[in-house]
């Protein structure tokens, strides 16, 4: 299909407009005995720890990407958005590095953890009962206030923001003399894998670019076998921050466009990689971001076996109950 898609002069040119409000964040190699017991031992592991960037995921980097665009006017109308926590954060650090404000709707199972940190960075936050709901109130805040809705994944200027995550571990594994021949990206919604795949694939085509949903929020990968963007009546898994309700145009676009494939994992295979992560990277990360750890350790070990694999740990919000419960035996 044809798609107005970024090019790698564009996604380095919006790279440098977001300049030191977004981090380039770590990148290391992941290895230890438990690691390969978990992975077999000749896959070369490689993380992209995005966990370590402001707010504690990924999300600044569409939101600010979309709001450095906006005029002053609309600044200071402010902006607003719907998430199960990451891309609030988010907003409400990028209103506060533009001198905006940030109303964002948030569904009543948010982690209580993600609504305080919004809270205290100056964000407005109202409670609904479900993500359906918060985005038809999130609308009607758009019309009646003013504010710029930024969308959690859809859209060319977000895709632009979250390409320099792919952007970034080519080149850091450029400077350490290393190439990957596959990446793993977790989908929560199909904004941060369109991205990512979009940046890999020109510059690199021969690295293979997955996806990995949980079962409980599959819909990147139902919309990737239907070819058209799909919606879940609801959504059951531990990976909150992949729990988008439905895919949209412009992202699927991109993931048809770039993305080798989709694969899921199981909420028990998650807290698995959550506590790997836990033991050899010593990470303290919320189940999306091990949701790639898990997909190697399981649906992808045979077929990357032997190769240099490449993991975007997406975010580390979590509280440190919620963390414990996920690591104690079940």
């Amino acid at each position: 299909m044809t798609i107005d898609y970024p090019t790698i002069d564009a996604i380095r040119s919006n790279r440098a407009s977001l300049g030191e409000r977004i981090l380039t964040t770590p990148v290391r190699r992941l290895s230890d005995h438990a690691v390969a017991a978990a992975i077999g031992p000749s896959t070369e592991v490689w993380l992209k720890e995005e966990l370590f960037q402001h707010t504690g995921s990924f999300k600044p980097r569409g939101a600010l990407s979309v709001m450095l665009d906006l005029d002053r006017p609309a600044l200071d109308r402010g902006v607003t958005g719907v998430s199960a926590g990451n891309h609030a954060i988010s907003l409400a650090y990028c209103a506060r590095e533009l001198a905006s404000s940030a109303k964002v709707v948030m569904p009543r199972t948010a982690n209580p953890y993600r609504v305080q940190v919004c809270r205290e960075l100056g964000a407005a936050v109202e409670l609904v009962e479900n993500v359906h709901q918060a985005f038809d109130r999130v609308r009607a805040i758009e019309t009646t206030e003013g504010r710029t809705f930024v969308h959690p994944y859809e859209g060319l200027k977000t895709a632009l923001g979250t390409a320099s995550v792919g952007l970034e571990f080519i080149d850091q594994l450029d400077s350490a003399g290393r190439s990957l021949d596959a990446i793993i990206v977790a989908a929560g919604g199909g904004g941060l894998t369109a991205g990512v795949a979009c940046a890999v694939k020109q510059m690199r085509p021969g690295t293979a670019v997955y996806a990995v949903e949980p079962f409980g929020a599959d819909t990147l990968s139902r919309s990737f076998v239907s070819g058209n963007p799909e919606a879940l009546e609801s959504v059951r898994t531990i990976a909150d921050s992949l729990g988008a309700p439905r895919c949209e145009p412009y992202s699927l676009a991109l993931n048809l466009r770039f993305l080798d494939e989709v694969v899921l994992v199981t909420d028990d295979q998650i807290r698995d990689a959550m506590r790997l992560l836990f033991r050899a990277a010593k990470l303290v990360v919320e189940p999306a971001g091990a949701a790639t750890l898990a997909a190697l350790m399981y649906p992808l070990r045979d077929r990357l076996a032997g190769q240099r694999v490449g993991l975007v740990v997406c975010g580390g919000n979590i509280d440190i109950a919620g963390f414990a419960a996920h690591l104690a035996p079940t």
